[in-house]
């Protein structure tokens, strides 16, 4: 991880120069839609309107699928600078990280990934802390968030009864795998490239995953059973980010450019979730899986056992010197004010 990201800085009299950066996920563009927008929305829109507005040029390196680091490897590549941009999901940096997850602690929350996202960006915008965070101990500026579509359960085995569930391997991303207790299953953190393998040679026998993925990375092959739970849809799980440094070395009204398509990205990645939510949830059935939906009264249940679990990570989180409390409470609020209906009354003391 030696490669330094190449700058033209501009002479006084602000002549037309160019940039270079590197952009890049260790997720996949096409089967992931945050990094698929990242490749066909945010860096095309970041060429365009440089050129356009500026007289400058961008050349942008992009590397997905881990061609420059892997999902776990994506933050520290940003803050080391071997990438300039980087797109990341916060469940692969649990330590890091830990209440920027604070949609995974609230489970059973809006279901469509839309207002999930303005939720959580509502969220950013009234606690800096999450932006500082991670500018002040990893030197990354966060120009975006995004997240994934509605979280629900495809597996290898069929099942009726959540008891059906005991002792089953299920895989998840690590924030969600406590969601699946009251069901009894044996949690395996995993990552999406590993999951089809995985499936198909029993290292486990299912995934906790939203529809434009499972259908996208063909899970429903050797896992063709989805039973639709409605975990919810987890708004700001993944973050676009920008070394600190790289953006300072930007000329201020490239800088503005930045952040305005960074905020643009946002509403159009939220709009293509929940058009690949449902074209997720068709492509399986007219594949061959079996999809179902819970009962209301299984769900229910279900989301009571995790009555606690908000308030329990919160504490969490303020053990460990972050805002967990006052985040994960107005989190809750926000959502309640927006309308949504939940299936429980989460307290945080």
């Amino acid at each position: 991880m030696a490669v330094m990201a190449i700058f033209s800085l501009p002479p006084d009299d602000a002549a037309a120069e160019q940039f270079t950066l590197r952009v890049g996920s260790g997720h996949p563009a096409g089967a992931t839609v945050y990094v698929t927008v990242l490749r066909d929305y945010l860096v095309p829109e970041l060429r365009r309107r440089v050129a356009e507005e500026t007289g400058h040029e961008l050349r942008i390196i992009e590397g997905y699928g881990g061609s420059i680091a892997s999902v776990a490897e994506t933050l520290e590549a940003v803050q080391i600078g071997i990438l300039d941009i980087g797109a990341y999901c916060t469940c692969f940096e649990p330590a890091k990280l830990f209440l920027h997850n604070f949609q995974y602690f609230v489970p059973f929350g809006p279901q469509d990934a839309q207002l999930a996202m303005r939720v959580a960006r509502q969220v950013y915008d009234d606690y800096p802390w999450l932006t500082d965070h991670l500018e002040e101990n990893y030197r990354q500026t966060v120009i975006a968030i995004n997240g994934w579509d509605n979280y629900h359960l495809g597996s290898s085995v069929a099942w009726e009864s959540i008891d059906d569930l005991r002792g089953v391997k299920v895989a998840g991303a690590g924030p969600n795998l406590p969601w699946l207790e009251f069901a009894g299953v044996i949690p395996v953190q995993s990552t999406l490239p590993d999951g089809y393998m995985s499936l198909q040679t029993g290292v486990y026998s299912g995934w906790v995953m939203f529809p434009s993925a499972y259908a996208a990375y063909k899970f429903h092959e050797p896992a063709p059973y989805y039973t639709l739970i409605g975990f919810g849809a987890m708004g700001g799980a993944v973050v676009v980010t920008m070394n600190t440094r790289s953006l300072e070395r930007l000329p201020p009204e490239v800088r503005r450019i930045v952040a305005e398509v960074g905020r643009d990205y946002e509403a159009e990645a939220a709009r293509v979730l929940d058009v690949r939510q449902v074209a997720g949830l068709e492509v399986l059935r007219t594949s061959g899986a079996e999809v179902r939906e819970l009962p209301t009264a299984e769900r229910a249940q279900w989301a009571q056992s995790l009555l606690d679990f908000p308030d329990r990570m919160a504490k969490e989180a303020d053990s460990r010197g972050m805002p967990g409390s006052t985040v994960i409470a107005a989190y809750i609020e926000t959502v309640t004010r927006n309308g949504y209906d939940w299936p429980v009354r989460y307290v945080i003391e």
